[in-house]
This record gives C-alpha cells, sequence and structure tokens, in this order.
C-alpha cells in the first residue's frame, strides 16, 4: 500500500517519506479500511516535530474516512463495504491513517452517513469529537445552555468552528475570540453571534461589556494559559465553568483568589483518552448530527498524499481557514 512516514522528529520537508509498506491484515476484533482522506490536526504536527518515536517508523494522523474491506474474527461480516469514519487512528499505535489502509478495532470505526463526505469524515475524530464532548461537558457543568452566553476561544478554528455550530443547535448564545475580519465571517456563518478580535482588544473587557458587566456563562477554551487570567478579570460569570481542552504553555500559572472567591469551575479533557461513556455519548451524538445533517463542514485545503509535507506546514502556519485534508 502508499502511505507516508517519518522515522525521526524534525520539520516536515526533511523527515516525511512516501513509499510503499505491507497492506496490514484485520486481527481479531478488527476492521480492514480502504482510507479514502486522512485529517491533518495540530497534534499530528507537534508529535513529528517532538514526541518520541515508539517505533522505528511513524505513519502520522489519527483521522480518516473510507470503507471497511475486511473484518478479522468476531467482527460481523456484514460490516464489510461500510462507509465510516476513524478515531484515535494514531493514538498509542504506530500506523496512522496517512496511508490506503489502517486496521483498527472495529469500535473505532464509525458509520458514516451517505450524505457526509469523506472529507467530513476526516474531520470527525478530533475536531468533531472535541467539539461535541466539549458541549456535553459545559451542559454537564453548566447546565441547559439555552440562553447562556459560551465563550468560544478560537471560534474559527477546524475545533471551534464545530463548537459555535453545537452550541447553537443548543441554543446558546456564541462570543468569540477570532484573529482576522475572514476569520470572524467563518465563524459567523457557523452560529457565533459576537466577534472579539483578541489581538487588538481586551477579551475580558469585550466580554463584560457584551454580558452587562456579568461574564459568560461557560467557557470553551483551547488555550489556558490565557483564559485563567482572562477568567480572573472578569471573563468569566460567578459560578462559570471552563471547559478546557489545551494550553499553549505546560505550565499556568492560575490567579487563585478571583477564581476561589467567584466559586469558578474548570474541566479539562484529552479527547484521545475519554471514558468509555463517554466516548459512547459523544459518538452517538455527533452521528445523530450527521445523520441529520446539522453541522456545516469546513475544509480549508485538500491535498494528494504525495503533498503531505506541504500539508503538515499548512496546519503549522496556522493560516487555512478550515481542516487539512489529505486524499489517499
Amino acid at each position: 500500500m502508499k502511505a507516508a512516514w517519518y522515522s525521526a522528529n524534525g520539520e516536515a520537508q526533511d523527515v516525511m517519506q512516501v513509499g510503499e509498506l505491507p497492506t496490514p491484515s484485520p486481527q481479531a476484533g478488527e476492521v480492514l479500511v480502504r482510507l479514502a482522506t486522512s485529517g491533518v490536526n495540530p497534534s499530528d504536527v507537534k508529535s513529528r516535530r517532538a514526541r518520541p518515536l515508539s517505533d522505528p517508523l511513524i505513519v502520522p494522523h489519527s483521522d480518516g474516512a473510507g470503507v471497511i474491506e475486511a473484518v478479522g474474527s468476531g467482527v460481523p461480516a456484514a460490516r464489510v463495504g461500510e462507509r465510516v469514519w476513524v478515531w484515535n487512528g494514531q493514538w498509542q499505535r504506530p500506523f496512522g491513517t496517512c496511508a490506503q489502509y489502517i486496521t483498527l478495532p472495529a469500535a473505532q470505526a464509525v458509520l458514516l452517513p451517505e450524505g457526509t463526505d469523506f472529507a467530513a469524515g476526516a474531520c470527525m475524530g478530533i475536531p468533531g469529537l472535541t467539539a461535541v464532548q466539549s458541549v456535553i461537558l459545559a451542559e454537564r457543568m453548566a447546565g441547559d445552555l439555552q440562553g447562556q452566553t459560551v465563550l468560544v476561544t478560537g471560534a474559527s478554528s477546524a475545533v471551534g468552528h464545530y463548537i459555535t455550530q453545537m452550541v447553537t443547535l443548543a441554543g446558546g448564545r456564541v462570543v468569540g475570540t477570532v484573529g482576522s475580519e475572514a476569520k470572524a465571517a467563518h465563524a459567523r456563518a457557523a452560529g457565533m453571534q459576537e466577534a472579539i478580535f483578541y489581538k487588538t482588544e481586551s477579551v475580558p473587557d469585550r466580554v463584560k461589556a457584551l454580558t452587562h458587566g456579568r461574564g459568560a456563562d461557560v467557557i470553551i477554551d483551547m488555550d489556558f494559559s490565557t483564559t485563567a487570567r482572562w477568567a480572573a478579570e472578569g471573563a468569566l460569570a460567578a459560578h462559570g465553568q471552563v471547559i478546557c481542552f489545551g494550553s499553549n504553555a505546560l505550565e499556568v500559572q492560575m490567579p487563585f483568589r478571583p477564581w476561589l472567591f467567584q466559586s469558578m469551575g474548570v474541566k479539562f479533557f484529552l479527547v484521545y483518552d475519554l471514558t468509555a461513556a463517554d466516548r459512547l455519548r459523544a459518538v452517538a451524538r455527533l452521528s445523530h448530527m450527521l445523520a441529520q445533517d446539522q453541522l456545516q463542514h469546513s475544509i480549508g485545503q485538500r491535498l494528494a498524499l504525495d503533498q503531505v509535507a506541504q500539508a503538515h506546514l499548512s496546519v503549522e502556519s496556522g493560516q487555512i481557514v478550515g481542516n487539512v485534508v489529505i486524499d489517499v
């Protein structure tokens, strides 16, 4: 099979290789998926650059979509021919979705509705599941989002674009941070009601102005290293909740007194490591939204497998609005 891989950490143009690897065979409980697309996420490029290699070579990317071509023992033969999207394709294993085939446990290949194309399917594993789990946790910690103000940091990002849609579907009012007018337009098209240009204006001050001084009821956050301070400065209402799935700094100084005296809470989660119950709930809710055609999908760039290095560079640049997808 044709595949892309790297055998050392480094810059994409220096370490990414494309060639032939053996086609895997499904073991007990597994499916073999003939991939049509592979999604590229920031975590993929960070891993290539700095995560120590666990094996002699790494086929990158956790997300993808395609058709089940064969099944291992214990998996119903009726699944052959099923259109699917996959999650955790390269989580704690060396061979991800940047190849023509992947084998993985049957539960990690989820039915993709006929009306959803493979490019969109390649956006479900990390962007889609991160978004839906964020909203599920927001509802768990803050209650029904109907009428609540939700600050979405990075509202035009791959994940933020889905979060914005899902909060809007749940009846929430989305206030989003964005870096440009183009990104604001992208987020508004997904349901964002108010844009905050974080590069040129104070986010806490704008949130307070938009909420009559109260602050947002919920913050769904991709950078706790910044949001910890914003919340303490009034971006989050008393008794408000932060749902966080990322940080630009690994060590964060948290202004404890404002958080304590306003009884604010934070819930962190890693989309790769959801509990079994949370994973089932998130996959079911995302599958329902796909089946009902409730989501917009934004594909910012599609490239061929031979252009995998360029795909990584595009994600690293942060200039592409929408998901970067490779046709395999």
